[in-house]
């Protein structure tokens, strides 16, 4: 099997699906090459968010095709569902973290895919409309959960900024926001809170932008991303999750079906890499991008969000 290239712009296949307005698709058509999509074939998107990726992979399985579509917040089942109607083909789709998945193909009388995409990063829905907090610049309460209902979570954004202990705090911003002033960041909220209680995002990055150098402030990316990305990686276990649903994908794949996963951080990437090179260690799987497939420049000047993308795949053996 030939190894997927980190293609050129005029390789890319050019195929125009119509998108959501407010929603760009990350890394789109290299996805959708990727997945070698067959009619009538059975696909799981593993994230559904704001449906672009769905309705490409609908449009590649035609009418005799089922997609198999997942999402934690019950706002993108309800927006895609609507947004997928008159696209043919069968759709079922699931409010329920990927990391559940094989419950769901098990629900539905499914017993092996075809092939499987995860699309780790947030949607322009969630940033912008979901008022749970994902946003740094808005005055929304701080959630940070990607589904709605507080009662999923074990806590929420909220809790952890005003109720973790100052080490607590340190560790998850260092660890899962790899922020180099972690702990000046976790000490700045610490004395904050101690005052009143810390209510909304904006709030929060106020007070992590105050607690770092000038030069940090003025640096390529808000000075809040790395400790807000920590934040909703707590709340949401989100590495626990993407483990466990990669090896669940990868069970359900029928032979030579494959899994594509974009990443947007080095630890989810780090996570994919892994987990492909160990099950191609047990014969599993076979690598397809011996480096990850980036985004191309163009891309990146229509849609920022897309320069940190990165895509691995890889194929089920027949063993």
């Amino acid at each position: 099997m030939k190894e997927i290239p980190n293609q050129k712009p005029n390789q890319l296949q050019t195929t125009n699906y119509k998108l959501p307005i407010t929603h760009i698709p990350v890394l789109l058509h290299e996805a959708i090459e990727a997945m070698a999509l067959k009619k009538g074939s059975v696909a799981l998107d593993a994230t559904l968010g704001g449906g672009g990726h769905a309705k490409a992979i609908l449009s590649a399985l035609g009418p005799s095709g089922t997609l198999i579509g997942l999402d934690e917040d019950e706002d993108a089942i309800s927006r895609v569902g609507k947004y997928l109607a008159e696209v043919p083909g069968k759709k079922i789709l699931a409010r329920e973290n990927f990391r559940n998945l094989a419950r769901v193909l098990k629900e539905n009388g499914i017993f092996k895919i075809d092939a499987a995409l995860f699309d780790l990063g947030l949607s322009s829905f969630q940033f912008e409309e979901s008022g749970r907090g994902f946003s740094f610049l808005k005055d929304e309460p701080l959630a940070m959960t990607l589904g709605i209902g507080k009662e999923r979570y074990s806590f929420t954004a909220s809790d952890v900024v005003n109720k973790w202990e100052e080490e607590n705090l340190r560790d998850i911003i260092a660890g899962y926001g790899e922020e180099r002033y972690a702990r000046r960041i976790a000490r700045a909220i610490v004395l904050a809170r101690e005052k009143e209680e810390i209510k909304t995002a904006r709030e929060l990055a106020e007070i992590i932008s105050a607690a770092v150098p000038g030069a940090y402030r003025r640096g390529r990316i808000h000075p809040a991303t790395r400790t807000f990305q920590a934040i909703r990686i707590a709340v949401n276990d989100e590495l626990s999750a993407l483990k466990a649903g990669i090896a669940a994908a990868t069970e359900a794949l029928a032979p030579k079906g494959r899994i594509a996963v974009i990443s947007f951080h080095s630890l989810e990437d780090r996570i994919v890499k892994n987990f492909f090179r160990d099950e191609a260690k047990k014969e599993n799987l076979l690598i397809l991008t011996k480096k990850p497939i980036i985004a191309k420049e163009e891309e990146i000047i229509i849609n920022p969000r897309s320069r940190s993308a990165k895509l691995r795949v890889a194929q089920k053996t027949e063993k």
